[in-house]
């Protein structure tokens, strides 16, 4: 048995599909579905049972088994970087990941685990090592906070651990995170909404839309995940990213060149997030090689023609 816990997410729902297209059906899925229409992103998947996040971790907390356990991968989680709340945000992405850590330890299941690049904050260097991790809001810090935790614990594991630190992803079943969904989501709809895509003016010192991130393919972080599962010896905290920062114009020219048409509009950089921005962020894949990882990541041109090949022949994970 495969626990996913944020399986209806959009990582997690995407690892499920996977599984299920090499023909593992034993998946338990864990999740919250308060907001129904995520439900859509497992509609064409199998899985085995069904917990709510809060009944799940009951479960965990009284130290309960759920018969055999092949590996836990822990995507549950609030990504919403502007949440402010702090009590709320450390009890979901802090507590619960500590919870589970301990259960999977103590049956030696391995446990690989969604962590994030917004524990980089406004570095320039994204390796990881604690010199560069500077969060810039809560969600960061509650990221970091657990991969701290988990440091403590790293010589002496009874089993793999793994943190996987996202950078800015893009794919398929992402419709669900409204405002928290990538700029391919986003510049989907504004294309057929206005014929134009909106980027942000210049900021921290780059020209209009020539901020940089390193944009990487769901299907890529999927692929990642399940070959860690088939590499048990391989544990730590690892970036998850292309190893190459983009721009917004190119992802945008990305998407304009799919659809055929399309222009760019500039916008003024929001008040709110000056000082709170990731103007740059790019992957540094030296640990992760070093592991003895050589998957190759998609450049955005291919990642983004997968990703809207994709939603045109399934309308329920059409960006909306």
């Amino acid at each position: 048995m495969i626990i996913v816990t944020g399986g209806a997410g959009f990582i997690g729902s995407n690892l499920v599909h996977e599984l299920n297209r090499r023909g593992r059906t034993d998946v338990i899925v864990v999740d919250n579905l308060t907001r129904g229409e995520k439900a859509l992103n497992l509609a064409d998947c199998v899985i085995a049972d069904y917990y709510d996040k809060d009944d799940f971790i009951t479960l965990i907390e009284a130290d309960e088994g759920l018969g055999p356990v092949e590996a836990v991968f822990h995507l549950g989680a609030c990504s919403a970087t502007t949440e402010w709340d702090g009590r709320y945000m450390m009890r979901n992405n802090f507590e619960y990941s500590r919870a589970l850590f301990h259960w999977c330890q103590d049956r030696r299941i391995p446990f690989i685990y969604a962590s994030s690049a917004a524990v980089y904050g406004g570095n320039s260097v994204f390796t990881e090592h604690p010199e560069h991790e500077r969060p810039l809001n809560v969600y960061g810090y509650s990221k970091l906070a657990f991969d701290q935790y988990l440091r403590r614990y790293l010589d002496d594991l009874s089993a793999q651990v793994v943190g996987l630190r996202y950078f800015n992803v893009y794919g398929p079943r992402e419709q669900h995170k409204g405002g928290m969904a990538s700029v391919v989501h986003h510049f989907s709809r504004q294309l057929r909404e206005s014929g134009q895509v909106r980027l942000f003016e210049g900021s921290d010192g780059y020209a209009d839309g020539e901020q940089r991130r390193d944009f990487v393919d769901v299907s890529d972080c999927v692929r990642l995940k399940l070959w860690l599962l088939d590499h048990p010896e391989v544990s730590g905290i690892y970036n998850c990213g292309t190893g190459r920062a983009r721009t917004f114009n190119a992802m945008a020219h990305a998407v304009i060149d799919w659809f055929g048409h399309g222009e760019i509009e500039y916008i003024p950089f929001p008040e709110h997030l000056k000082g709170r921005y990731q103007s740059y962020t790019q992957a540094d894949l030296s640990q992760l090689r070093a592991a003895g990882c050589d998957l190759a990541f998609n450049d955005i041109e291919t990642g983004v023609r997968n990703y809207l090949d994709a939603v045109a022949d399934s309308p329920a994970i059409m960006p909306s």
